[in-house]
């Protein structure tokens, strides 16, 4: 299992924002998964997606790595953010941008929250 943990951890350290999701950004297969790529799409954020679906021991991987339960799982600049709930939560509290700005993540966002 070291294997897939260090997969892992390569995957979240090296890019600055990952999803690990079931299915894929273009096509999610899950409601949880899909509302996480919604709010990221409509904030503008590049980031990467990983479907957990396509490997048992990667889809178990993530949660022993994160120590969370559930799928997605939101990572940014090599630290976990949360999963649907909390990303939810962030983005109707106005948080959401304001923590990538603050991380040195660019959204489509950015200007019209300064103004």
């Amino acid at each position: 299992m070291s294997g897939i943990n260090d997969w892992i951890d390569n995957e979240v350290k090296s890019n600055d924002v990952v999803l690990f999701m079931k299915g894929t950004p273009s096509f999610p297969q899950c409601g949880f998964s899909g509302q996480v790529v919604q709010i990221l799409d409509y904030l503008g954020v590049e980031y990467k997606g990983v479907n957990v679906l396509t490997s048992d021991d990667l889809r178990q991987g993530i949660k022993d790595y994160s120590a969370w339960p559930t799928i997605p799982q939101l990572y940014v600049k090599g630290e976990f953010v949360g999963g649907c709930d909390i990303i939810r939560e962030m983005f109707q509290a106005s948080e959401l941008k304001g923590f990538f700005a603050e991380n040195g993540v660019a959204t489509s966002e950015t200007a019209a929250a300064n103004g």
